[in-house]
């Protein structure tokens, strides 16, 4: 199956949205490392429903007026992959958690390093608010769409 995608321009840069006919698949940022998320072949389709819902919520979002999204989301990866992107889905706006947070959540508290590739993997930033998760010290850490961009969405819930 092919999947559907469309571009977005935001204030982090063009952001790519890709979709399948469950949900939304990926949100790539502009310098995406190659291979971070799996797809296979997408195709151009500025009509598709879950396109067009994701891209006007993102929009929303980077305006001030969306505080939770609900776009149907297609998580694909492993089962340990899948329990971390579904525990960032309940990190609150304007709230950060660590990454021993997030491992102990999801039942496994000695994995906070498993967690914190799980969260690299992530492949829906910013709808899965991967950028809410920190260092037990309080320090940002890496993010897909670089450590800037990263503050920047921080920045924006905190306002």
């Amino acid at each position: 199956m092919t999947l559907a995608h469309k571009d977005i321009d935001s204030p982090v840069g063009t952001l790519r949205l890709v979709a399948s006919d469950k949900g939304l698949v990926a949100l790539l940022w502009p310098n995406e490392r190659p291979g971070r998320v799996p797809l296979g072949p997408t195709q151009e389709d500025g009509d598709n429903p879950i396109l067009v819902r994701a891209a006007a919520q993102v929009t929303d979002y980077f305006a001030g007026k969306l505080r939770a999204f609900d776009v149907p989301l297609d998580f694909r990866g492993t089962n340990f992959q899948r329990s971390v992107w579904q525990a960032l889905l309940t990190i609150p706006y304007g709230e950060t958690r660590s990454y021993v947070e997030i491992a102990r959540q999801i039942g496994r508290p000695t994995a906070s390093r498993a967690v914190g590739a799980a969260n690299g993997r992530n492949p829906v930033s910013i709808i899965a608010p991967c950028h809410r998760v920190i260092g037990t010290s309080g320090a940002l850490t890496g993010f897909a769409g670089g450590l800037e961009a990263k503050r920047m969405l921080l920045d924006l819930e905190a306002a």
